[in-house]
């Protein structure tokens, strides 16, 4: 019997621990239904004060926009997985490497249109107040999102320096390499 002690120990120690992870990610709310910062539709429903009706409305175009979504980044993902697969062979055949990179480019200018589309079936909804709201909050995340974020206003119309050129890795220049 005293052979198991530390068996026992053990045993309880992970009944515990598991206990703890279950409670943590399966009894929990969830807080990013809560949190309008991650998520954007709630944000956009909040800001512009939508009534039920202009609600649902938003989840069916958002539904639809994230199944059409999904689609075109598994296709691009495939795309890119193709192409990366040539870097092994011993010969490039830059007219493939041209035609993969024109047909990724292509669906990145699809999911640039679908995303336009998108924001404006919603603004669509919205009326005449929310529609001027609408194009401020669109605005201010387009300036947010740009490259020229050397100096940002903060919540006292203060100036505060923003991150560096570039992204938050500083010195690195060019895209981001490609994903595994």
């Amino acid at each position: 019997m005293k052979k198991n002690i530390p068996l026992y120990i053990l045993l309880l120690f992970l009944i515990v621990v598991n206990a703890f992870f279950l409670f943590n990610y399966l009894g929990r709310p969830n807080f990013e239904k809560d949190n309008p910062s991650r998520d954007p539709a709630s944000f956009l429903t909040e800001q512009l004060e939508f009534s039920e009706s202009q609600i649902k409305e938003v989840e069916v175009i958002n539904k639809k926009q994230h199944q059409n979504m999904m689609t075109i980044n598994h296709d691009v993902r495939r795309l890119k997985d193709e192409l990366f697969s040539k870097l092994s062979s011993e010969t490039i055949n830059e007219q493939v490497v041209d035609s993969i990179t024109t047909l990724i480019g292509l669906k990145q200018k699809e999911m640039d249109k679908m995303a336009f589309y998108h924001f404006r079936s919603i603004q669509e909804i919205c009326n005449d107040t929310q529609k001027e709201k609408f194009k401020t909050i669109m605005n201010d995340a387009l300036q947010r999102g740009s490259h020229n974020r050397e100096r940002l206003p903060n919540k006292e119309g203060e100036e505060r320096k923003g991150p560096p050129r570039g992204g938050m890795g500083g010195d690195r220049q060019g895209p981001p390499p490609p994903r595994p």
